[in-house]
């Protein structure tokens, strides 16, 4: 009896050992695949802001609540099981929708920085909250849609990063990203749309630290969104040109990669700073790569009849 009763313990640890190496496995992947996705993240959280832009103070947290609902709902109920089934029954399709997913992404950086070159203020292409529940309804489905393709690119960033895992390892992982992403996006949208309240307060109080401090606040929110904006746009030039390169690469077009890495060894045996260098010369080189893709869909975009590069935005 004592002999079965150490065996069942010894099952019960070997079981508690092979959940925690999963649930470790699930974390690592997971925090692989939110990395990967840090361009389209940065985005995201650089263009949400403008939707509650106008509105009463009251009124933002609720809506960027719904926003977020609705930005969890995209991911868990529209976009996880397409993928999933993608991933388990043709998965090289997830690659090309990855690429394509990456042409998008340098479209959209070399979109923004050719109208920060015209000086086009693009105020007028978010949705214009006023008052009314129809209103505001129009303005939360506006940010979910462009949410929908955001989120998408997230979790197709996210799911090549696990295609060699089991399927319900891929489910339970872009569920973590999903949540984890959703929350961390919105968690710092809903800070930055409420420092502006935060530092008038303070810059009431009869303290003069705080006075300083709130107008400091108050000074440096818009200095802070004009550069997660240039950060965002950045990353997406750097993501979409690494997307790029990597799918070319598994696809059989092996020279864009082969370049790059080439690029990389040049550098990577200087002492000291070679790995820095190696991963610097690698982001630059996808961004410019990013760059050159996106400039040649913005011009094969500017040709087709249903707009111009300055009539579509997100």
């Amino acid at each position: 009896m004592a002999g079965g009763l150490v065996g069942l313990l010894d099952d019960v640890a070997a079981l508690a050992k092979l959940a925690a190496a999963s649930i470790d496995d699930v974390g690592a992947a997971a925090g692989r695949a939110s990395a990967k996705a840090a361009g389209v993240v940065v985005d995201d959280t650089a263009v949400t802001p403008a939707y509650v832009r106008g509105l009463a103070a009251e009124r933002e947290l609720p809506i960027i609540k719904r926003i977020a609902r609705g930005s969890l709902r995209n991911k868990l109920l529209f976009i996880l099981p397409a993928a999933l089934l993608l991933s388990a029954v043709a998965p090289v399709l997830v690659e090309i929708i990855l690429m394509a997913g990456g042409a998008f992404l340098c479209y959209e950086g070399v979109h923004k920085i050719w109208h920060a070159i015209k000086g086009d203020d693009h105020d007028h292409d978010v949705p214009v909250a006023m008052k009314g529940p129809e209103a505001e309804a129009a303005t939360v489905a506006g940010a979910i849609r462009t949410d929908f393709i955001l989120s998408a690119e997230i979790m197709v960033i996210a799911l090549k990063e696990v295609l060699e895992e089991s399927l319900a390892q891929r489910a339970v992982v872009l569920v973590v990203v999903a949540i984890l992403i959703t929350v961390i996006v919105y968690g710092v949208v809903a800070l930055i749309v409420r420092m502006d309240d935060v530092g008038l307060a303070l810059a009431s109080q009869e303290s003069g630290s705080s006075q300083r401090f709130g107008r400091f606040l108050v000074r440096a929110m818009p200095v802070v969104l004009r550069w997660l904006s240039v950060i965002g746009t950045a990353a997406m030039l750097w993501v979409g040109g690494h997307i790029i390169v990597a799918g070319t690469d598994e696809l059989g077009w092996h020279g864009l990669e082969d370049l790059v890495h080439s690029a990389e060894e040049s550098v990577d045996g200087i002492g000291g700073i070679g790995g820095i260098l190696a991963w610097l010369v690698n982001t630059g080189l996808s961004a410019v790569v990013g760059l050159a893709v996106g400039a040649a869909v913005v011009a094969a975009v500017s040709y087709l009849p249903f707009g111009r590069p300055s009539d579509d935005h997100h």
